[in-house]
């Protein structure tokens, strides 16, 4: 029996959505979950910065005997390096199962992309899917300010300047006649129900967390790495500052309350 918990790291709560979504895949494995909040967030930052960070963050879940680690976060998976050979444990980003899922759904091939600025820039997912589908269209859009607005609890459809937002970002894919549109950051969830309200219901929203949690099930049983506990699994919190912020939106992330679960740590250890 493998008991060992699945390390999950993002620049802040979006990663968070991932964690949600194993939570119901795999109610058996434990979760330990570390959150950057006090260097989020790194859809602005330059490629070695977000590099070094990322490694500093699976470094310290390595330091916690994880089994399996998963980088939740979009710019991550985009900009940073593989990480699998300097950790020696198997890890995955976002980017490959959200664009295996989009290429499936899609109908007409024509892909949206949303991200944080990083990602965009660094074309992940348009590299990917065109490299696999030539005849597929990729557009990309960056929205820096969906980050701010997930982590400040400003995600209803109805509050005017979430629309006004939602509308500047996704107009130039609604002119493109997308069909299908990759969240590619895993705050972008939460933001679900206003990018369908002016997409429309037509447009299929490919969720990168749930996608990931998928994988990591999946690759977990290739790697003969799942548990076989029937109890139920705890999951573990850890920010780079003060743990207060966290735990009063993780809630909104999780659909839980995790109140005096978090501790802090100096992620500069690592």
């Amino acid at each position: 029996m493998n008991t060992d918990a699945i390390g999950v790291f993002d620049s802040g709560l979006g990663g968070l959505t991932a964690v949600r979504e194993m939570l119901e895949i795999l109610p058996h494995e434990n979760i330990i979950y570390f959150g950057d909040t006090g260097r989020v967030p790194y859809g602005s930052k330059s490629r070695d910065t977000i590099s070094r960070y990322a490694l500093q963050d699976a470094r310290f879940l390595k330091s916690r005997g994880v089994k399996f680690i998963v980088a939740a976060c979009g710019t991550v998976s985009s900009v940073a390096p593989d990480l699998s050979d300097e950790l020696s444990l198997p890890y995955t980003g976002v980017v490959h199962p959200t664009c295996y899922t989009a290429m499936e759904r899609t109908v007409t091939g024509r892909i949206g992309v949303i991200g944080t600025t990083a990602t965009i820039s660094s074309h992940s997912y348009k590299n990917r899917i065109e490299l696999k589908q030539p005849s597929f269209k990729v557009y990309e859009q960056d929205c820096p300010l969906f980050v701010p607005l997930v982590e400040n609890g400003m995600t209803d459809t109805d509050d005017e300047i979430v629309s006004k937002i939602v509308e500047r970002y996704l107009h130039g894919l609604r002119e493109k006649d997308v069909d299908t549109i990759i969240l590619g950051c895993t705050h972008y969830p939460l933001l679900s129900d206003a990018i369908r309200a002016y997409m429309g219901d037509d447009v299929a929203l490919i969720d990168s967390g749930k996608e990931t949690a998928l994988y990591t099930a999946k690759l977990l049983q290739e790697y003969g790495l799942l548990s076989d506990s029937s109890a139920p699994a705890s999951a573990e919190f850890y920010v780079s500052d003060t743990p207060a912020d966290f735990e009063k939106y993780a809630g909104i992330f999780l659909r839980r309350n995790i109140n005096n679960s978090v501790s802090r740590i100096n992620i500069e250890e690592y």
